[in-house]
């Protein structure tokens, strides 16, 4: 489904400030893997992901995904292929137009669109029942603009509009991070959820070790760059925060955000 070969970048290259953020990743999806990223602060996860979507262009290697050469794509040809939510809430949606409007953006995303803003009534059937999977009472308010929601609410929102097209890709960059434990929790609930339900190929970067090895059938860990431990099946699930803070240590300090 994914397949990164011999990626590297590097920031600000030949200035002081210069930053190797990845050597040489190699790594390859299956159809239908979760694949959580775990690491410490500057290990690279974010950077991979950006690279996927197309915000950063790899110094060198290919990406491809689903036999399609995304290297030198930009980031709006991608997304036609590709779910995504971010780490801020706020940015997945836009906060001036209403719950259904926002739907209705990401049900039409990559189909060709006439000039006429109309919803149809089984347009708007169909946004109100899956508004009702994510049991907030939103499939009742869906006239209301986004910006009036809840941080943990315009996630789950975001969530919803990312996987409404069933994308080739999903990627979570840390979308928990700024949630409070009781809503990271439903938001990670609900992730899996639609992840097992359509069958979603899924990269989910984060912080926390207990999430990074309670979801998901694969789990890659990070370090300086580079990949250092890639694990699947029996053996992740057989993994503890013990075992992974053996792996950690010989980077020398683990924060409290990967002890969750």
């Amino acid at each position: 489904m994914l397949e990164l070969t011999n990626i590297t970048k590097t920031f600000n290259p030949g200035t002081i400030t210069e930053k190797k953020a990845l050597r040489g990743i190699n790594l390859k999806l299956e159809d239908g893997d979760f694949v959580t990223v775990i690491g410490g602060n500057g290990a690279g996860k974010s950077t991979l992901l950006n690279l996927i979507a197309g915000v950063h262009y790899a110094d060198t290697g290919s990406i491809v995904l689903d036999d399609m050469n995304l290297t030198g794509k930009p980031e709006y040809v991608r997304a036609k292929y590709l779910g995504r939510v971010f780490q801020d809430p706020m940015m997945g949606t836009a906060a001036n137009m209403g719950i259904e409007e926002n739907l209705a953006m990401a049900y039409r995303r990559g189909k060709k669109r006439g000039l006429s803003w109309y919803i149809k009534s089984e347009e708007r059937d169909l946004y109100r029942e899956k508004l009702a999977l994510l049991d907030l009472g939103l499939e009742n308010r869906m006239q209301a603009k986004v910006g009036l929601l809840s941080g943990g609410q315009r996630q789950a929102l975001t969530l919803l509009m990312s996987c409404l097209q069933k994308p080739r890709l999903l990627l979570l960059d840390e979308h928990t991070a700024a949630l409070d434990p009781k809503t990271a929790r439903k938001v990670l609930e609900l992730t899996e959820e639609f992840v097992n339900q359509d069958h979603l190929t899924t990269f989910m970067v984060t912080h926390n070790m207990k999430d990074a090895i309670r979801y998901g059938n694969r789990l890659i860990m990070m370090m300086d760059g580079k990949i250092v431990y890639d694990v699947r099946g029996e053996e992740k699930k057989k993994l503890t925060v013990e075992d992974l803070l053996a792996k950690f240590s010989v980077s020398g300090e683990v924060s409290d955000k990967l002890l969750g």
